[in-house]
């Protein structure tokens, strides 16, 4: 009669004393690997049939948003959802029960496994697809694919964005796949994004008669330091629907960037500290790519990944300090390098899908605007999308004028003019 010990399930042998011990080794003789809810001492206790065999696992986890996932709709194929900002979709890299795939799971019941349709970047909130099973998953993602599904976003970016139609066509490339970074190039994939404004709102001191006067207490020193900040000359913020007819990752921060009205707390595309004073607007030079690259890799570990928005808005000193950066420690259990938990205007970006339509009007799911997109207190301005400031009304049109490959080929502003001749548009060229 053989007898199986718990090194042969855990797939540890005995190792001389002068090498260090394996993990599984260690675990069982801390306690951590148990035998029917006992400790064993050995790794040569016998395990007998219907033994339970237990191992506690030691992880860290960053903390998400505890803001609920919002139900847009549901039937017997599929859940819509309004995905919270900040929230993985599924478990990757230091995120894994923090994860919407996870958490509707813990939700739903483990027997169930949620089929994510589209993607959204973690720091990006709003409609999502799950399907309950996977025919409807593949039917679904495969619209998404063909591009039979229009999409359209909602940003809140720095200035005062333009006004008309605004058409970009700057190809996107993929500058670093570890640091997830992408930047406009004449060499990249072809990208196509409409923009409209939605809102303008001054910056606060500015807002009422514009008669009244705001001291200026800076010093000589911040003044000097101020002048060479481009952004600085940009008061106030826009919120801005966006439409886009491409798919590339990151398209709407990149080509916001590129247009000089970056979403206001990117911690990438907004940061001053890794594109420079300008914030990269109208760069599509590969000239600077690799200083970039090094500035960024510093960032949520030896620096604070920090947006230009957190400059300017009030906020406490606390909450300033308060932000996710490796602390140079290590877990007393595992050694694990310990990270800072973010503040709370580390959780999300500006950036919100609010809708989804099949282009042949079969369905149409859409959610009210974020919070941080509605009037400010004491000014006015749209709460929901209204049809003047409606990007779809141009797809048809946009959709139809061909994108080739020569460079610096643009929509020209009489195509757009027949669209819409009551304003001048400003169009950005690839």
């Amino acid at each position: 009669m053989s007898l199986t010990t718990v090194e042969q399930i855990t797939g540890e042998k005995e190792q001389p004393d002068f090498l260090e011990p394996p993990p599984k080794k260690d675990a069982i003789e801390c306690g951590k690997v148990v035998v029917n809810g006992k400790a064993v001492s050995t790794i040569n206790a016998i395990v007998k049939n219907g033994d339970v065999i237990s191992h506690t696992l030691h992880r860290h986890e960053p903390p998400v948003t505890a803001q609920p996932i919002g139900i847009v709709h549901e039937d017997n194929d599929m859940i819509v959802i309004n995905k919270p900002a900040g929230v993985p979709v599924h478990p990757a890299g230091r995120y894994n029960y923090n994860s919407i795939v996870e958490i509707m799971r813990a939700e739903r019941g483990y027997g169930w496994n949620p089929l994510p349709c589209n993607r959204l970047d973690r720091l990006t909130s709003g409609v999502m697809f799950i399907g309950k099973h996977a025919k409807a998953a593949e039917e679904l993602s495969a619209q998404i694919q063909e591009r039979t599904v229009k999409k359209e976003y909602v940003a809140r970016v720095i200035g005062e964005f333009p006004e008309g139609d605004i058409v970009c066509e700057q190809p996107i490339m993929q500058i670093s796949p570890k640091l997830g970074l992408n930047r406009a190039r004449a060499s990249g994939k072809e990208a196509r994004t409409i923009f409209k404004r939605l809102a303008y709102y001054p910056p606060r001191q500015n807002r009422g008669d514009g008669l009244t006067q705001v001291e200026d207490i800076r010093t000589d020193r911040e003044k000097a330091r101020d002048s060479k900040m481009v952004w600085k000359a940009k008061e106030g913020y826009s919120i801005v629907r966006c439409l886009p007819l491409t798919g590339r990752t990151h398209q709407l921060r990149v080509h916001l960037q590129y247009l000089g009205h970056p979403i206001a707390n990117d911690p990438i595309y907004c940061n001053q500290r890794v594109f420079g004073p300008s914030l990269a607007a109208g760069d599509s030079a590969p000239d600077n790519d690799e200083d970039i690259i090094s500035r960024l890799s510093k960032m949520g570990k030896s620096e604070v990944a920090e947006a230009i928005a957190y400059h300017d808005e009030m906020m406490e000193e606390y909450n300033k300090k308060k932000a996710e950066k490796m602390t140079g420690e290590l877990c007393e259990v595992c050694d694990t390098p310990l990270y800072s938990d973010p503040g709370p205007h580390e959780l999300g970006i500006y950036l919100h899908a609010k809708k989804y339509a099949c282009e042949d009007g079969r369905w149409e799911y859409e959610t009210p605007l974020p919070h941080w997109a509605l009037p400010p207190p004491g000014m006015e301005g749209p709460t929901g999308a209204t049809e003047e400031t409606d990007p779809l009304i141009l797809v048809e049109k946009v959709e139809g004028l061909k994108i080739n490959g020569d460079v610096g080929k643009a929509v020209t502003n009489s195509e757009i003019m027949h669209i819409e001749p009551s304003k001048s548009p400003w169009v950005m060229p690839g």
